[in-house]
């Protein structure tokens, strides 16, 4: 359980899902680890959140546990979808553990938000990779299957065919060296939105257990305060792409960051 998620499910404002998939990764696999890692890194984090006065304890969260993985992704993603909607209609706010950053697309398609908030090192534009429609790589091109526009914060890497993609008008590309002077549109205040955090996005200096490492990325700060900018108007959160191929940087960072959305949506909602 993550810590501080012990909330009975029917008085849940917050329900946690690890979504432990890993079959697209394209480089270094073990995002299948990803959601026990973060659990397991949280142990240490304090109880009390002096800058909201809050205890996470106390804020209802519950833990699902995880949704276990198999191989037909198509498949996975559905049943995933049908657990996430239940906690939409539960009227909780759902915390999705991945996981590769596919399982983003099930979170997306039951929350349908009109706004998908995504810090990425990638731009995850791709139609398909390697033949595969379904692939981590292609995330936010599902995602505007949805949404009406996506806000990619802090993406240093794409294809050609992404970066063209990117120039229209429901697509938004903040390079890392803007994140931290990036603030969000007020439309977003009245408009339901997805906030999905990618780890990599996070510098490999920082956050080194990711599937596809990609330099010159963004502090843990510029994380956070993205997390608590956005979160206050998200209705669904989740974290991902977190493997087990370092000494748990990415899984404390992963860890911490869920647990400033969590704070941050409650304080504006209480």
């Amino acid at each position: 359980m993550f810590p501080g998620a012990g909330a009975a499910r029917d008085e849940a404002d917050y329900v946690l899902a690890g979504a432990p998939l890993d079959v697209s990764t394209t480089f270094q696999p073990g995002t299948r680890f990803g959601p026990d890692r973060i659990r397991r890194f949280a142990r240490t984090f304090d109880d009390y959140d002096r800058r909201t006065d809050a205890h996470f304890s106390e804020l209802f969260v519950h833990d699902h546990g995880d949704v276990r993985a198999w191989d037909d992704a198509a498949e996975y993603l559905d049943y995933l979808e049908g657990v996430v909607t239940d906690i939409v209609w539960d009227d909780a706010v759902p915390l999705v553990v991945g996981g590769e950053h596919t399982v983003s697309i099930a979170g997306v398609r039951a929350v349908e938000p009109d706004a998908f908030v995504c810090l990425d090192a990638h731009l995850d534009l791709r139609e398909a990779y390697d033949g595969n429609e379904l692939s981590h790589a292609t995330v936010t091109s599902h995602a505007l299957d949805v949404a009406d526009e996506a806000f990619v914060l802090g993406a240093r890497t794409g294809s050609e065919a992404e970066w063209d993609r990117a120039e229209r008008d429901d697509v938004t590309v903040v390079p890392p060296e803007e994140v931290a002077a990036w603030t969000p549109p007020e439309r977003l205040a009245e408009q339901s939105v997805y906030l999905s955090v990618d780890i990599d996005a996070a510098d490999p200096a920082v956050a080194p257990g990711t599937g596809t490492t990609e330099p010159f990325g963004l502090d843990s700060r510029e994380l956070r305060d993205v997390v608590r900018e956005v979160g206050p108007h998200a209705d669904a959160f989740d974290v991902v792409e977190v493997n087990d191929r370092d000494d748990g940087q990415a899984a404390t960072l992963a860890g911490k960051l869920l647990r400033e959305f969590v704070f941050s949506h409650a304080a504006a909602h209480r």
